[in-house]
């Protein structure tokens, strides 16, 4: 027992040191299931009883190491309530991930238990494959630890994530690890010298083939030339000081003057921050020409004919006298409901704005998961800056458009790790991408770098350039390649620039989606009916036996 525990913990610390933002280390995802493949099958081959729940936690206490470790950084954005406040929102993503891993791992032992080691293997790999899905479509969801995120850091690896997005990479990790268990698993086994060659040949095969291929896309992609100038502020302001300690309008002159010190005639997109503007009481988008603020953008943009100003805003939307979102409340003064948005806005130099609504919502701080189920969370959810009935989202992506006809695909923090949903935006005309977040949540932690690395996969995926403005983290300029061009430094108030090709090519995973993740889902289900027709049989006969 004690050597499952040890094995299970190997595992854990062996994916934490693979996982970005660590350079150098990326090929343990290649073996870091291996030692926890060896102890579920210990337990399998075991005498005990009760293997199933043995294998659950022994498997869980691993997965928890990798998921805690890797995103320890949690904590720190939620510390300012209060540990006791903060300790049930952290434990989302630092044990619900794990436990949803382990159930995965529960199923290959029953579907083992019914058919093949080989067949099961394959079986473990389609659950795996389905929990991250489910991870990133349900209430609760955090697909942060999406295993093809993995390759963030050595992005020049995935080149074919423009054909398969992450999962593509999940895949991979499973069938190298699984590989390499089986062959581990072989040397204790009689066996000729020339077949246990073969078999390390062909693991070697199966690592390094897809790593030339990508390289080799990797080398012989070129941009075609289509340039847009581009401008990127980082304003630097304190989260925690942004509402009320600072005034918007100063907030703004901030962004104007780093905009202005690298703007120039041609420029046409100046990209804000995730909540650049943000009024206590909200941008009404309905009245959003009286606004002060956008005066104050118009004054800036009479510079620059055709400027854009791409920004995160907080803002409000009133509806008269009945409901329209299931997340607007109602205001008992005005007798009128009003929805929130974490929102991202495209002032054009002219009377056009265009408003996008933030869809991928951060469960607890932004969003109610399952509705009046968790109601009891609703004053710990209110401390970290949420509301009470969430914020609201949109159901579709957007495209801001310019004068000139340039489509932007706005994405605002969190969605960052939706490929997918991003990729829907470029399947619609986006011809380069624009992440505004705030990280500066995190502290200066890995949390913010990984949120950068994730970025570079995007651009892979849809070969777009990504232009991205961070208040407190990292802006950078990342090219069709997934390379970051320019970058700032952390707790820096700066803006950059950049002249990026703009692309209106569609990749096949922009044209699909995440049809793998559907495809192993789809399977997943397959085995759990499995699973479960082979357990009624077994009881049926159970039934007979009695009576006869």
């Amino acid at each position: 027992m004690k050597k499952n525990i040890f094995l299970s913990i190997l595992s854990g610390l062996l994916l934490w040191i693979a996982w970005p933002p660590t350079p150098h280390f990326t090929f343990l995802l290649f073996v870091g299931f291996v030692p926890v493949l060896v102890a579920m099958e210990n337990i399998i081959q075991s005498e005990s009883v009760k293997k199933g729940k043995k294998l659950f936690w022994t498997t869980f206490l691993g997965f928890f190491i990798w998921n805690t470790l890797c995103i320890y950084w949690v904590y720190n954005a939620l510390k300012s309530v209060g540990a006791a406040a903060a300790l049930p929102v952290a434990i989302i993503p630092y044990a619900l991930a794990p436990l949803l891993m382990s159930t995965a791992c529960w199923l290959y032992y029953r579907l083992r238990r019914i058919t093949r080691r080989n067949v099961a293997l394959l079986g473990l790999t389609c659950f795996w494959v389905a929990y991250e899905y489910l991870n990133q479509n349900w209430d609760l969801n955090f697909p942060w630890m999406t295993l093809g995120n993995g390759f963030a850091v050595s992005h020049k690896w995935v080149q074919w994530y423009e054909y398969t997005g992450v999962y593509g990479g999940t895949i991979w990790i499973w069938i190298v690890n699984i590989f390499a268990f089986l062959v581990y698993n072989g040397l204790h086994k009689p066996r000729a010298r020339s077949m246990r060659l073969k078999q390390i040949l062909a693991l070697g095969l199966i690592i390094l083939l897809p790593i030339a291929l990508s390289l080799y896309r990797y080398r012989s992609y070129h941009e075609q030339l289509n340039p847009s100038n581009i401008v990127v502020a980082q304003p630097n302001i304190d989260p925690y000081m942004k509402e009320g300690a600072i005034p918007p309008a100063q907030q703004i002159d901030v962004l104007t003057h780093l905009s202005d010190s690298l703007g120039k005639p041609n420029t046409e997109f100046f990209i804000w921050p995730e909540t650049a503007i943000a009024d206590q009481q909200g941008l009404n988008e309905d009245r959003v020409r009286s606004s002060p603020y956008f005066q104050q953008i118009q004054h800036f943009l009479n510079k620059y004919k055709n400027g854009n100003v791409l920004t995160g805003s907080e803002d409000i939307k009133i509806y008269n006298s009945r409901k329209t979102s299931t997340a607007a409340p109602l205001d008992p003064q005005g007798n009128e409901y009003y929805d929130v948005f974490n929102a991202a806005a495209n002032f054009e130099n002219s009377a056009e704005v265009q408003f996008y609504h933030k869809s991928k919502l951060v469960p607890g701080v932004e969003s109610m998961p399952f509705g009046n189920a968790l109601s009891f969370l609703k004053p710990v959810f209110e401390h970290l800056g949420g509301t009470t009935g969430g914020y609201g989202r949109q159901d579709e992506p957007s495209v801001f458009y310019s004068q000139s006809g340039i489509g932007a695909a706005p994405v605002i923090c969190y969605e960052t790790l939706w490929g997918e949903w991003i990729g829907q935006s470029v399947h619609k005309g986006a011809q380069f991408i624009a992440i505004i977040t705030n990280d500066g949540w995190w502290e200066n932690t890995s949390g913010k770098d990984q949120h950068l690395d994730y970025a570079k996969l995007r651009a892979i995926e849809t070969r777009r350039w990504v232009c991205r403005s961070a208040n407190t983290g990292i802006s950078a300029f990342i090219n069709q390649r997934g390379d970051v061009v320019q970058q700032t430094k952390w707790w820096t108030r700066t803006a950059i620039k950049q002249d990026i090709n703009l692309s209106s090519d569609k990749t096949f995973y922009v044209l699909h989606g995440d049809y793998l993740a559907r495809a192993g889902s789809l399977l997943a289900v397959i085995g759990v009916f499995w699973i479960a027709f082979s357990k009624i049989n077994v009881y049926r006969k159970k039934i007979r036996k009695t009576a006869a």
